[in-house]
């Protein structure tokens, strides 16, 4: 890669042709085979990918960081937890909390399978200094900010 800069339009030219690249290989990372036929949608991955790296966590915890109603998460779990992919148990602490989880039966498989994500993240950004990596995310957020606007 050149260590010259590159204009504006040169960047958008190139993140244009390279954008639709990476979703068609991202498309193609294989689903594991006994979640296939749940008819997963980006929403359940980006719900799944919270539980796996950051752990059990609550319904209102999920709609947070998923930016949606608690409704529509509690509707995501039961539907998850009805086909055992998660597994939902009254918080010790407080009993009016549910508390949301992979199911160990599926763990392995989702780790494997969003894994790969993640490994191709960590190549990418780990030579970057903290300072780049701010910068390169903030700006991945402004673009999805200014297409969905």
């Amino acid at each position: 890669m050149s260590t010259e800069g590159l204009s504006v339009d040169e960047g958008i030219r190139t993140l244009l042709l390279l954008m639709p690249r990476m979703v068609g290989r991202v498309k193609r990372i294989k689903i594991p085979e006994e979640l296939q036929s749940l008819s997963l949608a980006p929403r359940h991955l980006s719900l799944l990918a919270y539980l796996l790296f950051d752990g059990p966590t609550t319904v209102n915890d999920l709609a947070a960081r998923l930016e949606v109603a608690p409704a529509t998460v509690s509707l995501m779990v039961g539907d998850l937890s009805r086909k055992g992919v998660l597994e939902r148990r009254e918080d010790d602490a407080d009993r009016r909390r549910t508390i949301v989880s992979i199911a160990p039966a599926h763990q392995t498989s989702i780790e494997e399978w969003l894994g790969r994500g993640a490994g191709a993240w960590r190549k990418a950004l780990e030579p970057l200094t903290p300072e780049q990596r701010r910068m390169f995310i903030d700006t991945l957020l402004a673009y999805e900010r200014e297409i969905g606007a």
